[in-house]
């Protein structure tokens, strides 16, 4: 068998331009201090097993530098991005196992939390909303922290602990959608999945629901997400099969659930009762309007929501929204 001498001696003149001979990769390997403390966790191993293990123990080192030195995840030099070799022994020989960096890890957290927060026809600059961005005023201080409470408290699905939803009411675009966005990201925070659901637009897609056969799916993913948003309740126009047949049945059996419901409306309670009895066919239906009404009442805390019109003086960069 070949010595390792030897075919050091042979290969060095093989080497391409720029690379480091053998020898050269050799001494810079054997006295880098991520070898040393990895021969002094196993004083077992001997100079051939480091010697035949060049290689691996060469990429350990670069990766572990480059992680010391990285910026961010996107710019990683590594063999595979955002992790890094880690020498790890056999018994028998020096192997390298991949592992995430703090950053890759961090990102996939991030993503997880994303995930988390779903929402149909909200505006993606209203879900980027964040608490620590809105700016609170004194019209907006007690739903604010109503929110931030309710963030905290929940635990849906709980058999001990029930807990009501908030409903928030007042003018237009004076950020009532941009709280609950907000309240969707601060939940991802502690791992509760939440839906947001413009519910105009909701309920035109439900009657198209009919025809392709995606109702019941449709329905059973608001009846069982954690935390429900209805957006803009009051804005849509229901039918008496709407209003009965799957609004209420939404909110009875998130009552049973123990899973809270937020709201957003232009209508204070009163209102929206009023709202909710006129039937599209041109009749008044009080008794089933109160019905839909004793769900959101008794099961919900209710905060009226001012200031100015953010859509209609230019917005704030962060918080211009329903």
């Amino acid at each position: 068998m070949q010595s390792i001498n030897q075919a050091l001696s042979e290969l060095k003149f093989r080497k391409p331009a720029g690379m480091p001979s053998l020898e050269e990769l050799q001494q810079r390997v054997m006295l880098d201090p991520l070898i040393e403390q990895f021969r002094a966790q196993y004083p077992e191993i001997t100079d051939d097993t480091l010697e035949r293990s060049l290689v691996k123990l060469d990429q350990a080192i670069q990766e572990e530098k480059n992680c010391a030195k990285c910026a961010s995840l996107d710019t990683c030099p590594n063999l595979v991005q955002g992790h890094k070799a880690e020498l790890t022994w056999s018994m028998s020989y020096i192997e390298t196992v991949i592992t995430p960096c703090s950053k890759w890890k961090h990102d996939q957290e991030q993503r997880g939390r994303e995930q988390l927060i779903r929402s149909h026809y909200i505006p993606r600059d209203v879900m980027a909303a964040t608490f620590q961005d809105f700016k609170q005023e004194p019209s907006r201080f007690r739903a604010f922290h109503a929110l931030m409470d309710f963030c905290l408290a929940v635990e849906p699905g709980s058999k001990k602990k029930r807990m009501k939803g908030i409903y928030l009411y007042g003018p237009l675009g004076v950020g009532k959608s941009y709280l609950m966005a907000a309240t969707a990201r601060k939940l991802a925070d502690r791992n509760i999945s939440s839906l947001l659901v413009y519910t105009p637009d909701f309920f035109r897609e439900i009657k198209e629901s009919l025809q392709d056969n995606t109702l019941q799916q449709k329905v059973d993913t608001l009846k069982k997400v954690p935390v429900l948003c209805l957006d803009d309740i009051g804005a849509e126009t229901l039918s008496p099969w709407a209003r009965d047949e799957i609004l209420g049945a939404i909110l009875q059996y998130r009552i049973s659930e123990n899973l809270p419901t937020l709201f957003t409306s232009n209508y204070d309670y009163k209102m929206l009762e009023e709202h909710l009895s006129h039937s599209s066919r041109g009749g008044i239906e009080e008794m089933k309007a109160k019905r839909i009404m004793e769900r959101i009442v008794h099961y919900s805390e209710c905060f009226f929501v001012d200031g100015i019109n953010r859509r209609e003086s230019g917005g704030e960069n962060t918080d211009e929204h329903r």
